[in-house]
């Protein structure tokens, strides 16, 4: 039973070991929290939902180490993030930059709404001129003679 708890436990254990822990030597404490930063702001180009700072892809462990190096030989944030972009395009970016190739995924959720709201009161105010007509004489007959019919099975 011993033998059992052991093996079990190693089980269970093992997949946590072989997760992987980037180590890397940073100049000073600045370039790490950029480094930090910028991996958190680049989306995996092969997860699609993930930063490379999460992502365990081939791809996102490149891009992390040409990061590294691109922040270790002194490159601004800037120009890190134009070499991605220039790469992989604006797709890489969670935040992409407001220009004429991404107006309309800035302005698309502005857009939306608006169109929703004017359609939204469009119907309330419809609803509102439905106007009340008037029974007819037979109508009203008919109701008071269902009405009776009611009562007296009461």
């Amino acid at each position: 039973m011993k033998k059992l708890i052991i093996i079990f436990s190693l089980l269970l254990v093992m997949p946590l070991s072989q997760a992987a822990v980037e180590v890397k030597p940073f100049k000073n404490p600045e370039y790490e929290q950029r480094y930090k930063n910028l991996i958190n702001e680049f989306r995996c180009v092969v997860c699609q939902n993930q930063n490379i700072a999460d992502s365990n892809a081939a791809l996102a462990k490149d891009l992390r180490k040409q990061v590294f190096n691109m922040i270790n030989a002194g490159k601004s944030d800037e120009e890190i993030m134009m070499f991605m972009v220039t790469r992989y395009g604006d797709f890489v970016l969670y935040r992409p930059q407001f220009n004429s190739m991404t107006f309309f995924l800035w302005v698309g959720p502005f857009i939306i709404f608006v169109v929703g709201l004017y359609f939204l009161i469009n119907f309330i105010r419809r609803r509102k001129e439905v106007v009340a007509t008037e029974l007819s004489k037979k109508e009203k007959e008919i109701i008071k003679k269902l009405l009776d019919e009611k009562e007296q099975k009461q």
